[in-house]
């Protein structure tokens, strides 16, 4: 197993436990991009990563993520498989509701350099991530 996907592993391992307060792991310069669902948008840099993501989360309760499967891709990309699960505060709604599944079926793409996330793309429609990647489930 690469470092690469040691360091992806760890963080899932917090996130898994809905503990998403590090970003040890991430780039000062991160780039981050939401790149479909409720709030696509882009984003580069540490805090503009942070308020981004905070802002997302409020809107949810019980945001949780699962891994279906990691995939290295190559010597500086990760592929995680993910499942989302949380309620919106405001409709009640499941996440899942809103893209026709439950839970929702979704992907991460992680772009490293020097032990450090430069790039982080999250997708709730995994087939878009698989196409935009040119990959099959």
């Amino acid at each position: 197993m690469s470092e690469n996907l040691d360091l992806v592993r760890s963080i899932y391992a917090d996130w898994e436990r809905g503990d998403y307060s590090s970003a040890d792991w991430a780039d000062p310069e991160i780039e981050c991009v939401i790149a479909d669902g409720p709030a696509p948008g882009r984003w580069t840099g540490q805090p503009a990563m942070a308020a981004a993501w905070h802002d997302f989360m409020s809107a949810w309760e019980a945001w949780r993520v699962f891994v279906d499967e990691y995939r290295e891709l190559d010597s500086e990309r990760v592929l995680v498989l993910e499942d989302h699960t949380a309620r919106a505060k405001t409709s009640g709604l499941r996440i899942g509701e809103m893209f026709g599944e439950t839970p929702s079926k979704g992907a991460s793409l992680f772009q490293l350099r020097d032990g450090k996330i430069t790039r982080f793309v999250t997708y709730f429609d995994r087939d878009r991530a698989l196409a935009d990647l040119g990959l099959k489930e």
